[in-house]
């Protein structure tokens, strides 16, 4: 399917910046691959579907990266990434249809690809690029505090006309949840503002009696605005007002990343699919597997609680990242793991068992009451180290690893 959305192609450099950062791995980089290739979407659609050829043209994956990085630089009125037939959601397939809607999201996440492609460009012996990111990153940056704050939260969106959504000036879909959690995960929102944003967050789209986190509220449902074929959907279900379990996983990472231990805890616990079934009434209600992710869980009566469809890998594999890299705080950076957890008050400590290769380190953290969670003591089987990283060596041993909060 070959389509106008405008982040699709943006997930390869921000793929390519985690593997190399992860694995120190830079030869993957001057691979050649392949285009694929078919006719552009015509004027009057927003999609196709076909089955591309492959192109005779070749360039190495870090070239692919840096032509999906220029594509995406084509900015609206407010100096805002073009939506175009939607972004991460891809249901708001008319917002910006005519080629003027902007994407605030979108705008966020743009902010995080130029900045780690910066670092990995630099990294490539490509410092024209690197500026070139910098300095794309810091405009897009300044129009974001410039344009993009609504007051208590951050919109979502701008249509072609320019009426704007996810606005406390709409009837519906007031506010959307990504916005406010990429203004914190990618470094972009002001300081201030992020932490109104997930404050509204957690005042509008949190259910903790229905244990559910929404996507946006109120739904679309009567106004005249026209989204696109997310409208086509009840409100409450799905990405229209429901909980999609993607985006409510990222809510859980902003609240861990501005040090908020206690509400990035409790909101992964409300969409942990084994507490949708701890009675007889709660499976009655939620109706599917409580041992896999779900996509979405509706959050309107009557359906309110019942869980969509499920083994959905997009939502399994952030859950994975939320608990290990947001809450227990592992980070592999090549052959140093990086250790910040964030953990409940309450929690005298943990134990983790990490394997690097063949050899395994075990890894005991202590949590001091009243402290401030951040690391003030780490020892390599008994040797104090420098800094909060676990330097990892494929030694076939076991080794002891002493981490005080």
């Amino acid at each position: 399917m070959r389509t106008r959305c405008a982040d699709d192609y943006l997930w390869l450099p921000l793929a390519a910046c985690r593997y190399v950062a992860s694995t120190g791995d830079t030869g993957v980089l001057d691979v050649p691959v392949h285009f694929l290739e078919g006719r552009p979407v015509n004027p009057e659609d927003d999609s196709y579907y076909d089955l591309p050829s492959r192109s005779v043209e070749a360039a190495s994956l870090y070239q692919h990266c840096v032509r999906a990085i220029r594509h995406g630089l084509k900015w609206g009125e407010h100096g805002l990434p073009l939506i175009g037939s939607g972004d991460w959601n891809d249901g708001m397939n008319r917002v910006g249809l005519q080629g003027q809607g902007e994407s605030v999201w979108l705008g966020f996440f743009l902010y995080q690809v130029l900045t780690q492609f910066a670092a990995l460009a630099r990294r490539h012996h490509d410092p024209d690029f690197a500026g070139f990111c910098t300095t794309e990153a810091e405009r897009l940056r300044e129009n974001l505090d410039r344009h993009a704050w609504d007051g208590a939260w951050y919109r979502r969106a701008w249509f072609d006309d320019g009426t704007p959504l996810g606005s406390a000036g709409n009837a519906e879909c007031q506010i959307d949840s990504i916005s406010q959690s990429w203004s914190v995960l990618s470094g972009a929102g002001d300081a201030g503002h992020v932490r109104k944003a997930m404050q509204a967050v957690d005042e509008r789209l949190v259910s903790r009696e229905h244990g559910l986190i929404q996507l946006l509220a109120p739904p679309f449902d009567q106004s005249d605005l026209d989204p696109g074929y997310i409208k086509g959907y009840v409100p409450g279900v799905r990405e229209n007002g429901g909980q999609y379990t993607h985006g409510a996983v990222w809510a859980a990472m902003a609240f861990a990343a501005l040090g908020d231990s206690r509400r990035a805890w409790e909101l992964t616990t409300l969409i942990n699919p084994a507490n949708h079934a701890k009675s007889k009434e709660a499976i009655a209600t939620y109706k599917v597997e409580p041992y896999v992710m779900a996509a979405d869980v509706y959050a309107v009566a009557p359906h309110t609680g019942r869980g969509g469809w499920t083994w959905y890998t997009g939502s399994a594999g952030w859950m994975y990242r939320l608990i290990l890299e947001s809450l227990l705080g592992l980070r592999l950076e090549v052959d140093r793991l990086h250790v910040a957890p964030c953990l409940p008050a309450h929690w005298h400590g943990l134990k983790i068992h990490y394997r690097f290769r063949e050899t395994v380190y075990h890894i005991a953290i202590t949590q001091t009451p009243g402290g401030e969670g951040r690391v003030t003591s780490l020892t390599v089987d008994g040797v104090e180290q420098d800094g909060q990283a676990i330097p990892l060596v494929d030694d076939q041993q076991e080794h002891s690893v002493v981490a005080t909060l």
